[in-house]
């Protein structure tokens, strides 16, 4: 297959979907890793499709299978190409049942083994290999020229870690030339954890002596077929990339930028305030490279005697004599007077209530969608069409860092308060 270190378009983009997401929970109740909203109004799926278009990879399937209804509907919407041209796409590819095989996807490299064949159909001299609920911003054509002129075989993007993060990251060796030649997913143990950590020297920051895998992989198509079908192992980071190092050239590219794995709630709620910073690590401002998402069509948020500070607002929002601090509020937000808000995610809503609406849920005692009057909302995450009611106070006075309730969750100690659910007026949490 000919190589290419400047022909984008012989390279074909494969974004994973994720799994059950259990760590997001309840977050993915209803929805899949990559459909879960972050910042104001973005999908994470946003960013690894947002990074292929800015590389001129456009040329892209997302491989989908846990509750992938919202996350399906999001990209049919948004990421529609010239009707006319059929070499530039986003398509998706769902997991399914076949003669051949009756399984789902049991992993990573499942899922890609399982659509090899529509997937090496496209001709790709490359294949880019992207998870689907990371956060950072990378042109991945350095990585692909880097990879072309090694004549590498399998190409991984890596990020410096201190200790304390490598317990959750595959963490690599790499000799001088680059070469990956040990990799331990997940370390947990002091020995191994010593035995992974880079030669004093070799780190430009002596806190960060752990070579983390990106979960960016670039394969020879070649060599893709060869290290799928000849095992039966399910994952690229416990399985594949492991094995590989013995029998092919894999090669690791260092990466400086921010990176970001929102695969718990802690992570995702971090990452969200992080936006509010006045120079944040990852800024969706940036003009030169934006992020895509779907056009909401929507007015700018209307806002009135209003105190807010080191905070996000998206547009549609309606706000009036609120205080909000260090927080993000997402589209169709409701706020109403005397509400005060502090380092929280608020996810706005799907839809506006009418007057009909609001008819209907005053018979039936319940709030309208948004956080009712004189409510306190701190360290909280608030998912789309939940209903705070009038003088509700959440605020994890007692510091709990585990809970499950009937209508709300406690995960590394933020309040998560899930889609659709109902904090009736006065509640204290």
């Amino acid at each position: 297959m000919r190589r290419t270190a400047n022909g984008a378009r012989e390279v074909i983009g494969v974004i994973l979907g994720g799994g059950q997401g259990a760590r997001l929970f309840p977050l993915t109740q209803f929805r899949s890793k990559p459909a879960v909203p972050i910042g104001d109004k973005y999908r994470l799926i946003d960013i690894p499709i947002s990074n292929c278009l800015h590389s001129g990879i456009d040329r892209i399937v997302v491989l989908t299978q846990f509750n992938s209804a919202s996350l399906h509907r999001h990209i049919s919407t948004t990421y529609r190409f010239d009707f006319f041209s059929s070499e530039r796409y986003v398509e998706i590819l769902a997991a399914e049942q076949t003669q051949e095989n009756r399984n789902w996807y049991q992993g990573t490299a499942d899922a890609v083994r399982k659509q090899l064949h529509r997937i090496l159909s496209r001709r790709p001299a490359l294949c880019l290999i992207l998870s689907g609920d990371h956060l950072y911003r990378m042109d991945y054509q350095p990585f692909i020229e880097s990879h072309c002129r090694r004549e590498a075989d399998v190409s991984i993007a890596v990020k410096p870690v201190n200790r304390d993060q490598a317990p959750e990251l595959g963490i690599l060796k790499m000799a001088g030339d680059g070469r990956i030649v040990d990799f331990l997913e997940k370390p947990q143990t002091e020995a191994q954890l010593d035995d992974l950590a880079l030669a004093e020297g070799m780190e430009d920051d002596p806190s960060l002596r752990y070579l983390a895998s990106m979960g960016i992989y670039l394969f020879e198509p070649e060599v893709l077929i060869s290290l799928l079908l000849n095992t039966t192992h399910d994952d690229f980071g416990k399985h594949i990339i492991p094995s590989a190092i013995h029998t092919v050239g894999v090669y690791a590219f260092p990466f400086a930028g921010y990176w970001e794995d929102i695969g718990t709630i802690g992570a995702f709620y971090r990452a969200n305030l992080a936006l509010t910073e006045d120079v944040p690590k990852f800024d969706f401002h940036d003009a030169e490279a934006p992020v895509y998402t779907h056009p909401g069509f929507l007015a700018g948020a209307r806002i009135g005697a209003c105190r807010i500070d080191s905070s996000i607002v998206a547009e549609g929002c309606r706000i009036h004599a609120a205080e909000i601090r260090g927080s993000v509020v997402g589209l169709r937000s409701i706020i109403g007077a005397g509400v005060y808000l502090r380092d929280t995610v608020m996810m706005g809503a799907d839809y506006y209530e009418g007057p009909a609406d609001r008819e209907r849920n005053a018979a039936q005692g319940i709030p309208d969608i948004g956080i009712g009057t004189g409510a306190i909302v701190e360290r909280a995450i608030i998912d789309k069409n939940a209903r705070i009611g009038e003088r509700a106070a959440i605020r994890n006075l007692e510091r709990v860092r585990e809970a499950d309730r009937s209508n709300y969750y406690v995960r590394d100690g933020v309040v998560v308060v899930p889609k659709d659910a109902v904090i009736p007026p006065g509640t204290a949490i």
